[in-house]
């Protein structure tokens, strides 16, 4: 879970709970069984990404964990906010070949995100304008990255940015 603004309140039957803050993350495999709650704990209305990644293999103990990642950390580039690979230090750990990624973009800024042939993206604007290896994305949008060896991606305005890196 991504939280986008508010703060998300999240209680489990682990006897986990947390508060989650705006840029940041937390993560839950529900494994054998988990029960949760997750709810507004904030006097704004709350905006968050839910993404659900397939398990590298099914079972397991059920997990939770949250990870601030302030925002100027990610300034002009991505960082990996929760991986399914070794030596992506200092994300939140997850079953699956996959990489959830943030970004923050000031308008005339570019990042490069490249991938391999197997490998296939997923990217969200949280907010701002964007291109992406030339097509406009706006506010909001998603967009599908297949195909290509690298998504490069131009700030047409300060941009907010969450990427999926799946095989």
């Amino acid at each position: 879970t991504y939280v986008r603004q508010g703060l998300l309140g999240h209680r489990d039957t682990l006897g986990s709970e947390g508060t989650i803050h705006a840029g940041d993350v937390q993560v839950m495999s529900a494994g054998t069984g988990i029960r949760h709650a997750e709810f507004n704990r904030g006097e704004v209305p709350l905006k968050v990404y839910q993404i659900w990644l397939l398990p590298r293999e099914a079972g397991g103990e059920p997990t939770w964990g949250t990870k601030p990642f302030p925002k100027d950390d990610r300034s002009g580039r991505f960082v990996v906010l929760a991986s399914g690979f070794a030596g992506d230090e200092g994300a939140l750990p997850v079953r699956a070949d996959a990489r959830v990624l943030g970004a923050m973009l000031k308008a005339g800024e570019s990042v490069q995100h490249e991938l391999s042939p197997a490998r296939r993206a997923y990217l969200v604007v949280a907010s701002g304008r964007i291109e992406v290896n030339g097509e406009h994305v706006g506010p909001l949008d998603g967009v599908a990255i297949t195909k290509v060896a690298a998504a490069q991606i131009y700030a047409l305005e300060d941009s907010e940015l969450v990427m999926v890196d799946a095989g």
